[in-house]
């Protein structure tokens, strides 16, 4: 039977007030499957780090529900949902979010050290090792390449072994090998520790690591592919969906 890592029920999500209200989320409703990789795509403003950030319980939606390994986010006060982001959740931000001042294994178990926990070196090591970088563990966020600072932030995310990593445009600032690095470790996580991998991307190309792939129009989830991911496929359903008329425009494609 399979479980659901992330579950979300009728999200909204609203920012500002009179003409300037926005509606980034418009009652959302999915879930995301322990051990799959989602890609979730559309145009700017469509909600994709939007549904990200209330997904992680980083922003609380107006209206709905987020469901994480079980846990209900509205039944929890902020200790508890620190804890629950810090022990379950990883999140790898588009711009790093390194401490310059840290070298690359302070950072990695910043997060622990933040919990009042000493990790054991042989866990930075480990973490370090496993997206290729136990050789710079002691070199600073100004000494690493764009790639290598973004392996930094994977193995920060994965220190306490989470049950779901949020990535949201996590290539966006890298050129095509360091992207490519970065999506294949995504993409281990999934096949070799069975752990739910939810990235927010633009580019059809780092869709096609995933298992499943949502398109945001408008604060909704409008399409839906999975099986026989490709770049090619994830461009031209895009595409599609950019020429369906206004008045279908919210529906589902077959």
């Amino acid at each position: 039977m399979t479980t659901q890592a992330v579950t979300l029920t009728g999200l909204r999500a609203v920012y500002g007030t009179g003409a300037r209200r926005v509606t980034a989320l418009d009652g959302v409703t999915t879930s995301f499957a322990s051990g799959t990789f989602t890609a979730v795509m559309g145009p700017s403003g469509s909600g994709k780090s939007t549904l990200l950030h209330c997904a992680a319980g980083l922003d609380r939606p107006v209206e709905g529900t987020v469901m994480i390994d079980g846990r209900h986010l509205d039944d929890l006060g902020e200790d508890d949902l620190t804890r629950l982001r810090r022990d379950r959740i990883g999140f790898v931000f588009q711009a790093f979010n390194l401490v310059s001042t840290l070298t690359a294994a302070q950072n990695v178990e910043l997060p622990l050290r933040l919990a009042g926990r000493r990790p054991p070196a042989r866990d930075v090591t480990a973490a370090l090792d496993a997206v290729g970088l136990a050789d710079r563990a002691r070199h600073r966020p100004s000494e690493l390449s764009g790639g290598e600072q973004q392996r930094v932030a994977v193995a920060r995310a994965l220190i306490t072994r989470p049950t779901v990593v949020f990535a949201d445009e996590p290539t966006g600032a890298l050129d095509s090998a360091a992207s490519r690095q970065i999506l294949r470790l995504l993409r281990a996580l999934v096949d070799d520790h069975r752990q739910t991998v939810v990235m927010v991307t633009h580019d059809p190309t780092a869709a096609a690591y995933a298992d499943r792939v949502l398109l945001l129009a408008d604060g909704r989830v409008v399409d839906e592919l999975t099986g026989g991911i490709t770049a090619a496929a994830v461009a031209a359903r895009i595409a599609a969906r950019e020429t369906v008329p206004a008045e279908n425009a919210g529906e589902p494609s077959c």
